[in-house]
């Protein structure tokens, strides 16, 4: 059994991302970081995730120079980030070159943990990502999305855990990303996991359906190492468990986290009063328990992103029947884990065949794709009648997805050349190029610039 448990804090990525749609500033960062850098913290999550994208879209701030400001002010604890594998920090698979640029750029800018995760537990889109991680001396977190179908048992996440540790991870990461992880469970696939591999396990998981602060008791008696909480004012909910709340319980026990409540009292304080900042961004339904989570297994951005799409086609009344539609269309498409972009695609694929009265009459370019093999291996069996739908007589790829894409970084530093200015700002353009114009520009008229012209 894990003795001491070590605390990664989620407040500066994760917490406001699921409460405050991911708009904390840098400045609202900064003048707090010298006391979180006291704590002793196992690391603080700063990066990654949606705060790539939401930087540069709604804040109108540099994602690198960010890192290099927390960096700075944070030079004690490890930073930590989150990589969707061979998704980068985007939304499709991006080529090798690309990935791997852009985790040594993370690191030479202050990144010391990588997690890596991909939607479909397809270790094959994890690994240019988690190579180029261990190339550059960081501890990469190798990770497996839980969740919850008849083709998901405790075995199968001890087998996505086993090829993860055979690839070189140091650490182990069992992500919940739908809060939807029972205690019982937790202790069943964690024992395992511990039982039969030597490293270091990491749980991540969401307080969505009013679980998870059980299921973190229950993966301590199980023998997790790490665990994830959120300062309390950006706790609960679609957040984390309170740090607070974690140090306090296990204070004077066998797995005493050794961290001084009065310091993160003070902590809490300074970051109620930044949470008033970003009121018009909150939202009931992230601060509401929901046990029908466990049914539809939706994400909480997934459903208010579905909600809009209906509301635009004067539908909003045929909610309830897309999300009973949801289960059978993830079936179809052997059980993928909802999460970016495989919620989004089941949730439109749901839309569409409600929407026309006739399933899969009309298919989405997404779930064309994924049924074709481009999104990587589906964890069940994908149905005859989909495959039929979708594919006629065209054979799915059997290969990496990643295999089909030509290097892209050169054509990016050629695209970008007028407007990039540095190594980060071209793989700010290969990621997001209509987002990474928009911002150049606009951080060249504040400068008072003239457009770049030297190619780098």
């Amino acid at each position: 059994m894990a003795g001491k448990i070590e605390i990664m804090e989620t407040v500066l990525r994760d917490a406001h991302q699921c409460l405050v749609a991911t708009r904390m500033r840098t400045e609202d960062m900064l003048p707090i970081a010298a006391q979180l850098d006291e704590i002793g913290y196992w690391s603080l999550e700063a990066w990654g995730g949606a705060t790539f994208d939401a930087t540069l879209r709604f804040l109108k701030e540099c994602p690198w120079q960010r890192l290099r400001k927390l960096r700075a002010a944070m030079p004690k604890t490890r930073l930590q980030m989150l990589l969707r594998g061979q998704n980068v920090v985007g939304y499709r698979n991006y080529p090798d070159d690309i990935v791997q640029a852009f985790v040594q750029r993370a690191a030479v800018n202050g990144i010391d943990v990588l997690r890596i995760f991909d939607a479909m537990n397809d270790i094959r889109n994890m690994k240019t990502a988690i190579e180029a991680g261990l190339r550059a001396g960081k501890l990469v977190e190798g990770t497996v999305c839980y969740t919850i179908s008849p083709v998901h048992s405790p075995d199968y996440f001890l087998g996505v855990a086993e090829k993860l540790a055979e690839m070189g991870v140091q650490i182990l990461c069992l992500k919940d990303m739908g809060g939807i992880l029972a205690p019982y469970a937790a202790y069943e696939i964690i024992h395992k996991i511990k039982s039969r591999i030597a490293l270091p396990l990491h749980l991540h998981s969401h307080c969505t359906a009013g679980l998870a602060q059980m299921t973190y008791m229950m993966a301590i008696e199980a023998g997790a190492d790490i665990l994830d909480t959120a300062i309390s004012p950006f706790s609960q909910g679609t957040s984390q468990p309170a740090t607070e709340q974690l140090v306090a319980a296990l204070k004077d026990t066998p797995h005493d986290t050794g961290l001084d409540l009065g310091k993160l009292a003070k902590i809490a304080e300074y970051f109620y009063r930044i949470r008033r900042n970003y009121a018009e961004f909150e939202s009931p339904v992230n601060n509401q328990i929901k046990t029908d989570v466990l049914t539809s297994q939706i994400p909480g951005g997934m459903l208010s992103n579905l909600v809009a799409q209906l509301r635009q086609q004067k539908a909003e009344d045929k909610l309830e029947l897309v999300l009973a539609e949801m289960p059978h269309v993830r079936k179809d498409l052997g059980y993928p884990p909802l999460v970016t972009p495989t919620s989004q695609m089941v949730g439109a694929q749901a839309a569409l065949n409600v929407m026309t009265g006739k399933r899969y009459s009309v298919v989405n370019m997404e779930t064309r794709n994924y049924v074709m093999g481009l999104y990587g291996e589906a964890p069940g069996k994908i149905s005859d009648e989909m495959k039929q739908k979708v594919l006629g007589k065209k054979e799915p790829i059997t290969c990496r997805p990643a295999d089909l894409l030509k290097p892209g970084l050169d054509q990016a530093r050629k695209d970008s050349n007028g407007l990039a200015r540095s190594d980060e700002d071209i793989l700010t353009y290969a990621l997001f190029p209509e987002v990474a114009k928009d911002f150049f520009q606009w951080r060249d008229a504040q400068a008072g610039l003239q457009p770049a012209t030297a190619s780098h």
